[in-house]
């Protein structure tokens, strides 16, 4: 198909041309003596994405879903008890990933659309007078419904309760997108990956781990661990190398991802992904009439939002004619939501033009499945949002 790709899901992303760039460098020495300043560098900067001074950042080469694992295995030993909310599908297979480790999980069910409950965890904690939790778990950002929960709320829950359990985060659609701050929040674990905020390809786990989180794993942690033994990153990081041969197209990408994303201003990458997600939401709202999957106020997200379909509608027949006849790649609706939802991205390198075409695209994807959608609506209200919002 001719002319340019659309890729808005929300992961992987928009790959800048000068991280390109980056990826592609010559192949070097990861033994050399000039080795230990990207190190160095790179591990730095994730400290200021991720808003931490006495936390510790630490880059695997593997998934998000490798970052869970890598935050579970050092923290905590089997037959541990956790309490986690089950509020979509990324949130849902985190706690899947705990049972497999041999975890006991206390599950908070929700509607999917809603944030997580954190009432509910308070009130769990609250009966667990021997502390017998060991770490609470949130997704920031679930993906797959497009709603943002209050992390910063679960750390009061926990401290209101003087309870000792970690608070362990999966950031991975959130951090370097969304206000991330790790030590005024008190996380313990926090986990990203590299396709999503971090406007790189797939194949980094990037997660920092408070100092509570360390002495974790370093005093009486039980759970079997080789390549995602943290010790061993630890020593070898501080010498300025790594324990195994690291990916290093992608740790020069990630140098220049955080380059660019300090140089912009954290404050404005943040507020950048604010003003783009409300032309979005006025879009779907105000031009088509649509609601989003998010429900309650204040929870939805600014990197992606999930679209629901009229009743008798497919949003799989959306998402199949937006990649066939418009070059348009959107988001699907995942298990219990399939059919029922897509999904627009709208985080890392984007800007008003680009998600105008998106925008576009779907709508007229939509419009070929026979919903009655208005032309133009959605890029018409969008579009005087971000001209009157425009700083």
């Amino acid at each position: 198909m001719s002319g340019q790709h659309f890729l808005f899901v929300p992961g992987p992303t928009t790959v800048p041309q000068d991280i390109m760039n980056a990826i592609s460098a010559p192949m070097e020495d990861h033994r050399s003596l000039a080795f230990p300043e990207l190190t160095h560098c790179v591990l730095d900067d994730l400290k200021e994405v991720f808003k931490t001074k006495s936390g510790r950042a630490f880059v695997f080469p593997a998934s998000g879903t490798g970052g869970w694992e890598i935050a579970l295995t050092n923290t905590l030993s089997p037959g541990d008890t956790v309490i986690a909310s089950r509020i979509g599908h990324f949130s849902n297979l985190w706690i899947n990933m705990c049972k497999r480790l041999g975890l006991e999980v206390i599950e908070l069910e929700a509607e999917w659309g809603e944030a997580a409950p954190i009432e509910r965890y308070q009130e769990q904690l609250a009966m667990d007078r021997n502390h017998r939790i060991k770490a609470a778990l949130i997704c920031h950002n679930e993906t797959s419904t497009g709603v943002t929960s209050d992390v910063a709320g679960l750390r009061r829950a926990i401290d209101d309760e003087g309870h000792s359990a970690m608070l362990l985060v999966d950031g991975v659609s959130s951090i370097a997108s969304i206000d991330f701050n790790m030590d005024a929040w008190g996380v313990d674990f926090a986990v990203a990956c590299s396709q999503k905020g971090f406007m790189l390809p797939a194949g980094l786990a990037i997660t920092c781990a408070s100092e509570k989180a360390l002495n974790a794993f370093q005093k009486k942690t039980r759970t079997p661990r080789a390549y995602f033994r943290l010790q061993d990153m630890i020593e070898a990081n501080d010498t300025g190398y790594f324990p195994f041969t690291p990916s290093l197209p992608m740790l020069r990408g990630l140098r220049a991802s955080l380059r660019r994303l300090l140089d912009e201003g954290l404050d404005n990458v943040f507020a950048r992904h604010h003003r783009l997600a409300g032309g979005v939401r006025r879009g779907i709202r105000d031009g088509w009439g649509l609601d989003l999957c998010a429900r309650q106020q204040g929870t939805k997200s600014d990197t992606v939002s999930a679209i629901m379909m009229p009743d008798g509608f497919d949003s799989n027949e959306v998402i199949r004619l937006a990649q066939l006849k418009y070059n348009l790649a959107l988001g699907a609706g995942l298990s219990k939501v399939s059919g029922r939802l897509y999904r627009i991205g709208h985080l890392g390198d984007l800007n008003e033009l680009m998600l105008c075409a998106a925008l576009s695209g779907a709508e007229m994807a939509m419009r070929d499945i026979g919903i009655d959608v208005t032309p133009g609506s959605a890029v018409a209200a969008a579009s005087e949002y971000w001209r009157s919002d425009k700083q």
